[in-house]
């Protein structure tokens, strides 16, 4: 049955049958003749039959074609069983994404690595799951009061900021705000750019009230890097997604840290003025169920929470700009460039947006 294989060619196929038809009808006229017409008639029915398979094919399979494609793209694989559930999934998610972008909203959502995971099952891997005491109700940073620019990109104003890191299926998002934050203060300081061991945080750094691939806080991390005298390179002890034995040399240390600087709870201007004059700034967060989804524009949420008890999630504010009145923080991720703009995103700044200005902090590093 030839027209089994229209699924894929469905508007070639529509082209060709209008064509034939036309061409028919056209000769029917001209030549005028009865048996001719019926002969028409019976062609035609068939065509539209025709027709109206290939277009119930088509609707039947197109989503799995186009998660197939997905598949491939995001080099995913499943035994028989799973195939199915998570073909399910996907299309949830699909139409989930398809209700939002369709309503007014100031970002977009897009299929991504994720999209083949519910919410729960993604929150497990690549969450903080452990409670999180994140409060500094007085901190040390001191403020200059201002005037801040408009506008300020650490990623523009010289080599500071490391590329985007993938922290893979393990809730060490933590250790990469760390480095992230780490890095770029040194940078800054010495002009030297080092990418940073995450894996010594996540094998050596739970005395410190962080429990590796379940989650921790920057400032906690730093405090560890500070007493234990020392981080090492990702080159000299590299990232593997699950906890281990903690590996560290003392004589391979290659970034270290004199003191620790918290921001005072909820207060937001501080972290401008952190970001304005001195040095991106380590930041948790709650992340929602629509986040995960994140293509791009300004992140915002009328589910999340704004308080120090919900935060689930660290990452690093490397700047930030205004867009059509909407004033927004440049935050760089760690779940790969794949997610998001190139592994960033925006959340709208000034609101204390899903509890961002609830814990941050950044290091002085001792160069």
């Amino acid at each position: 049955m030839w027209f089994l294989s229209c699924s894929l060619n469905l508007a070639r196929l529509k082209k060709w049958v209008i064509s034939v038809l036309c061409i028919m009808i056209r000769a029917s006229f001209i030549l005028k003749r009865q048996v001719f017409s019926i002969y028409i008639y019976a062609f035609s029915k068939r065509c539209l039959f025709a027709l109206i398979f290939c277009y119930f094919i088509n609707s039947l399979h197109v989503d799995e074609y186009l998660f197939k494609s997905w598949m491939s793209q995001y080099d995913k694989n499943y035994e028989i069983n799973e195939y199915y559930q998570r073909l399910q999934i996907f299309l949830d998610n699909k139409k989930k994404i398809e209700r939002h972008n369709a309503g007014n909203h100031k970002f977009s959502m897009g299929l991504n690595q994720f999209s083949d995971m519910t919410f729960a099952e993604f929150k497990k891997s690549y969450l903080l799951t452990e409670p999180q005491n994140c409060s500094a109700t007085r901190g040390n940073h001191l403020s200059s009061n201002g005037p801040y620019p408009d506008m300020i990109d650490w990623r523009t104003k010289g080599n500071y900021v490391t590329n985007v890191k993938n922290q893979g299926a393990c809730g060490s998002c933590w250790t990469f705000s760390t480095t992230g934050c780490l890095e770029s203060v040194t940078a800054i300081a010495t002009g030297k750019l080092l990418q940073l061991a995450e894996q010594q945080l996540v094998d050596c750094a739970g005395a410190f009230d962080n429990h590796g691939c379940n989650g921790g806080l920057p400032s906690h991390a730093f405090e560890y890097i500070m007493y234990n005298k020392g981080l090492m390179t990702e080159l000299d002890y590299p990232y593997k997604a699950k906890e281990g034995e903690c590996r560290f040399k003392p004589d391979l240390a290659a970034a270290f840290v004199k003191d620790v600087v918290n921001i005072t709870k909820y207060d937001e201007m501080g972290m401008v003025d952190a970001v304005a004059r001195l040095n991106p700034v380590s930041f948790a967060y709650e992340v929602t169920s629509d986040f995960m989804h994140y293509k791009d524009g300004i992140y915002t949420s009328t589910v999340c929470h704004n308080t120090t008890d919900m935060v689930n999630h660290a990452v690093l504010a490397v700047g930030y700009a205004e867009q059509n009145g909407t004033p927004y923080w440049i935050v760089k991720n760690s779940w790969g460039t794949y997610w998001g703009i190139n592994g960033y995103f925006y959340i709208e700044r000034g609101k204390n947006m899903c509890g961002l200005a609830a814990c941050s902090s950044y290091p002085l590093p001792l160069v």
